[in-house]
């Protein structure tokens, strides 16, 4: 490997992988370039790989021919690997015909330089990539800022909205607080012990999370009389209650699936419609049991009843924590998914520290 340790200025300098076979070459590029930039040079395709596992440099000047791994190869493993793919790259060739210029291009390349260097034509190319590397940089950036603003935006007007709806029968936010963490916690364990790996992943978890505080969304259709009723409800009455599930899938697929992605309105869905549902089949609103349950609304599932049963409602005192949690051991394989059932109370230590 060659180069030069240029001492403390350095340090903001762009650095240039120069990748070529040829000795004179790369002293050649080094002479050219090193007042401006920091040089790091090597001989092979293998070295350019040693070189990225330990550091990612601004640009890389890659020679085409060169023996065992040609620069079409290098190119193909620094486009496939996530690290380096968005590294820009500049082909360098003593080989002037279009096809090779072509062939580089479609490799992905952002520009071909020909042997023997022309300085200033070298110069300008390098100076404008690294320039519009920079400009996409900042404008990534920039796109990844207000991204997130307006998702932070979304999630607070969620569960602003989670909560108006909590507080007709008298709830106050912390149901919306709490059953979301229980969610994510569930949720998290499941994914770290590999179950339901074919469900979890990073997107899954982070629409869950964002779907969580719309579970009872369907209650804002429910009238009054029931739903701040202080005492057992009617036969008629509870099942005016039961539609809140089925209204609540409805009003996210009505109001969503122009304004969100089709995946996390998906899993808000589900969460809506099915988190009444039970592991016999006994639930409502359609009746599915088992695995014919979405795993969101079987993880919601455990998560509502458990923070229903110890909070107080308009209808009902809290229960205390260890009965709710006897509750809902006793109801695994019956009302709750076991498997969950098992991961929620291997996570009762966190679970009572929130409370």
């Amino acid at each position: 490997m060659y180069g030069r340790l240029l001492g403390a200025e350095a340090v903001m300098k762009k650095t240039i992988l120069v990748v070529d076979d040829d000795k004179t070459n790369l002293m050649i590029a080094d002479r050219l370039l090193s007042e401006e930039y920091s040089i790091v040079s090597v001989l092979s395709g293998q070295q350019v790989f040693k070189f990225l596992e330990r550091r990612k440099p601004d640009l890389i000047l890659l020679d085409i021919n060169m023996p065992g791994m040609d620069g079409f190869e290098v190119m193909e493993c620094i486009r496939q690997n996530e690290q380096w793919k968005k590294i820009p790259v500049i082909f360098l060739t003593a080989d002037r015909d279009a096809s090779t210029e072509s062939q580089c291009l479609k490799m992905g390349a952002v520009d071909f330089i020909g042997k023997p260097f022309e300085p200033e034509i070298v110069k300008n190319r390098i100076r404008r990539t690294l320039e519009i590397e920079e400009y996409r940089k900042d404008l990534e950036g920039a796109v990844r800022r207000q991204t997130n603003k307006i998702e932070r935006m979304q999630r607070e007007v969620i569960i602003s909205m989670a909560n108006l709806i909590e507080s007709r029968d008298g709830s106050t936010g912390e149901h919306v607080k709490r059953t979301s963490y229980y969610v994510e916690l569930i949720a998290e364990e499941l994914d770290r012990r590999g179950l339901f790996a074919d469900v979890i992943s990073g997107r899954y978890l982070y629409n869950l999370e964002k779907a969580a505080p719309m579970h009872d969304i369907g209650k804002i259709k429910v009238p009054d009389y029931v739903l701040q009723k202080p005492g057992k409800l009617t036969e008629d009455e509870f099942e005016i209650m039961k539609k809140h599930a089925a209204d609540g899938g409805e009003i996210i697929r009505s109001t969503m699936q122009n304004i969100e992605e089709a995946d996390y309105m998906q899993v808000a869905y589900n969460v809506a419609t099915y988190h009444h549902e039970k592991w016999n089949g006994m639930g409502y609103p359609t009746g599915i049991g088992g695995e014919e349950i979405p795993l969101e609304a079987r993880i919601m599932a455990v998560a509502d009843v458990f923070d229903a049963l110890i909070s107080k409602r308009c209808y009902k005192e809290a229960m205390p924590v260890d009965k709710a949690f006897s509750i809902i051991e006793e109801s695994a394989g019956s009302h709750f998914d076991p498997q969950i059932v098992k991961v929620f109370l291997d996570l009762r230590p966190q679970i009572e520290a929130s409370l």
